[in-house]
């Protein structure tokens, strides 16, 4: 339950940082439609969505406590999109994918932190001997460090699917033909069923090499 907790905060924190990037980034390219918005914060309270944020992860992380242990395989999560008018960009197609890619990069960036983070604890741990006290904290930082790799990897492939509205979708949509966008982008809850029934196996399926490669590099540390 205790792991529970730290995963569902870990996980409005980070897609907080992913929507606050998105704003930050359009803000610099010239659209400052999300910063008007107030969506230029590190407040959770500005990014998050009543159904990807909290009641979805909320299923995916506690289900099981309550017998819902199907609902519970896989952990997906998004936050409120982040508005952005296309028309205030020099370079439409590319400053809308630099938006878009902010996001994701964000969730790699955290990930990366708290992979050096666990590094940088076992090289300055390695041969000592601590308190039991000690140890519990240290204990603590690396469950920390693991989920937060964990979730923010898992958030990097999620919304890089190509299911709007996530934002492989604003990647996709700029190469399809133009009397395709409207059916596109108007999948409405069909989209939110893939996310939900086709997100979560292909996220831990992309998942598992990158998360492997990461602890075999620390168990060689």
């Amino acid at each position: 339950m205790v792991t529970g907790v730290f995963r569902f905060v870990l996980l409005i924190l980070s897609i907080t940082v992913h929507e606050c990037a998105h704003a930050w980034t359009a803000s610099r390219l010239g659209d400052q439609t999300a910063r008007m918005e107030g969506r230029v914060t590190l407040n959770p309270a500005y990014h998050v969505d009543p159904l990807g944020t909290l009641l979805i992860p909320a299923l995916a992380i506690f289900g099981p406590f309550v017998g819902l242990g199907l609902i519970g395989r896989f952990l997906i999560g998004w936050g409120k999109p982040c508005p952005v008018n296309t028309r205030n960009f020099r370079k439409l197609v590319r400053d809308d994918s630099l938006v878009t890619l902010a996001g994701p990069a964000s969730n790699l960036l955290l990930a990366l932190i708290a992979f050096f983070a666990l590094a940088a604890l076992i090289i300055g741990t390695r041969g000592h001997h601590y308190e039991s006290n000690t140890i519990t904290y240290l204990q603590g930082f690396v469950l920390l460090c693991k989920l937060a790799m964990q979730i923010n990897i898992m958030l990097f492939f999620f919304n890089l699917l190509p299911i709007p509205p996530l934002d492989g979708s604003h990647i996709v949509r700029h190469q399809l033909p133009y009397n395709w966008l409207n059916a596109y982008d108007s999948m409405g809850m069909f989209s939110i069923i893939l996310m939900i029934l086709v997100g979560g196996p292909v996220v831990g399926f992309l998942m598992e090499p990158v998360m492997g490669l990461l602890y075999g590099v620390l168990n060689r540390i």
